[in-house]
């Protein structure tokens, strides 16, 4: 049993997929007080930790360990002992050449309680992302896991390769990058034939893997020609024959291409997994944010007299949310909206509401203002419409009914410009290392054109392109001097994934 008093979790985050991690891993980072991570994990999981967990990087920055292994064990006690819930995120899995049962040793040996949470070994997620089985019925029926981190024909060596060049299966290297060259001529040395295949994966399970096929003889030449680096895996054997040209990773829409992702963080994590589970690598950069009222007064002071409204409309999931969870801590529930029509400007705020139990009674056809306006101004002549919104944003809405219609509108959340984008990110942009860029509001394109450096907003409409969510919000980037590569045919989040995908898709068939 765990104790409250603090206690350390050691969990697995798989070789890259940040889908890969298991769900008692989830669990872990999102109950984590302390983290403390590896290099290889995908920065997606960090987005799991809760925002006032303690964040510890413990990989190599500039090439230099900034915690060696004793340090790092010390820490963990440390933060223990004060009482913290601890979460040791290791890429891949703890104890498949992951130190982590040495971590564990000395845990047991403090007295403090932990657990090992699995993850995905590097083997097993390279075979999957690739399609190369390690066993096969036909061609191999045991599997080697060893290190290659050492350089093979130093003597005393901790992997035994003359033994492994009879071995009857496949060989899966781990670090094995720096001395490719020096394993494959020992193996060959030892007996094994030049012509035995090899492959090497680069960023297994990412969306930048990359892999080459080859042959104990010519592979070393075939990983400098492709300049392929580490972190990367070595697979041999005559499995590597039965991989096809390309996976069904490789395949997928968006393989490969870096999106960055600027909606609000708690829309975000949402959206990444979607654009992951198409093939993408995203970056975070939200550059607008969503907080809570500061002063509740007006909002109460409308919830007090709701009876008088004859309309309710929501133009975002984040009012749903806002306004129904104020409605609630007043002491209030639905049953104070039950004489009311219900709008909403698109399908997602919708939704929203039907999990506060709420249906919509219109939802137009153009998710859009000036689509909402034209849909109630029929339904409004002499009513009175409450307008349930951001303390921020355009009046379309507004100006349009008020012709017709008794309107007030009332801010049951704030909406604010983030300070500045992520170091990571901005570094990215300027070197032409972002493909898209997602704009789903004006707010959110006026925001990101402030934010960006000349040398990044130079990539623009070059190695970097917009994909924006309407009409509107295209026009608000032209406006900022922006071309936009792609805008969604229906105004949706989905709709800017459908725009990506086709226009990616037209490329590839371009070339």
């Amino acid at each position: 049993m765990i104790s409250s008093a603090g206690f350390v979790e050691l969990v697995g985050a798989g070789p890259g997929d940040p889908g890969l991690i298991t769900v008692r891993g989830r669990a872990a980072l999102q109950q984590a007080e302390v983290l403390i991570y590896d290099q290889l994990v995908h920065p997606s999981l960090l987005e799991l930790v809760p925002s006032s967990a303690e964040r510890i990087f413990a990989g190599k920055r500039a090439g230099r360990l900034v915690y060696n292994q004793d340090q790092i064990n010390s820490l963990l006690v440390e933060k223990a002992r004060l009482g913290k819930r601890v979460v040791r995120l290791k890429g891949g899995d703890p104890l498949v050449f992951g130190r982590g049962a040495e971590e564990a040793a000395f845990l047991r040996m403090q007295g403090i309680p932990y657990r090992i949470i699995p993850g995905v070994t590097a083997a097993v997620g390279v075979s999957g992302y690739t399609e190369l089985p390690i066993t096969h019925r036909g061609a191999a029926s045991a599997v080697a896991l060893v290190t290659g981190h050492d350089d093979p024909r130093q003597p005393g060596g901790r992997v035994d390769w003359p033994a492994l060049a009879k071995f009857p299966g496949t060989i899966v290297v781990y670090m094995g990058v720096a001395h490719l060259k020096e394993i494959c001529d020992v193996l060959m040395h030892a007996g094994m034939s030049p012509s035995t295949p090899a492959a090497l994966v680069e960023r297994g399970t990412w969306p930048s893997q990359r892999s080459v096929s080859g042959t104990l003889a010519n592979l070393p030449d075939q990983a400098a020609l492709h300049h392929l680096h580490p972190p990367a895996l070595l697979i041999i054997g005559s499995v590597v024959n039965l991989r096809p040209d390309r996976s069904w990773f490789e395949s997928l829409p968006l393989f490969g291409q870096r999106i960055l992702v600027t909606r609000p963080a708690e829309d975000s994590l949402a959206s990444a997994e979607q654009l992951e589970a198409l093939g993408a690598e995203v970056h975070h950069a939200p550059t607008v944010q969503i907080q809570p009222l500061e002063d509740f007064r007006p909002l109460d002071q409308v919830l007090a007299r709701i009876k008088s409204f004859d309309w309710l409309v929501f133009t975002s999931r984040h009012g749903v949310d806002a306004f129904m969870g104020r409605l609630f801590e007043r002491g209030q529930d639905v049953r104070a909206l039950g004489h009311l029509q219900l709008a909403t400007i698109g399908p997602g705020t919708a939704d929203q509401l039907k999990r506060w139990h709420l249906r919509a009674d219109l939802v137009p056809d153009q998710f859009l203002s000036e689509g909402l306006a034209d849909a109630l101004k029929p339904r409004v002549q002499g009513k009175r419409v409450l307008l349930a919104r951001a303390n921020r944003g355009r009046t379309v809405l507004r100006d349009e009914l008020e012709p017709l219609a008794q309107v007030e509108q009332v801010a049951v959340y704030r909406n604010f410009d983030a300070p500045e984008l992520p170091p990571a990110v901005m570094q990215a942009l300027e070197a032409g290392e972002i493909d898209w860029i997602t704009l789903t509001s004006s707010a959110i394109t006026e925001r990101l054109a402030a934010l960006l450096t000349p040398r990044a907003r130079a990539r623009i409409g070059q190695e970097t392109k917009l994909v924006s969510i309407s009409p509107i919000t295209t026009e608000a980037a032209h406006k900022q001097g922006m071309p936009v590569a792609a805008e969604a045919s229906e105004y949706t989040w989905n709709g800017v994934v459908r725009a990506v995908c086709e226009a990616v898709g037209r490329q590839a068939s371009s070339r």
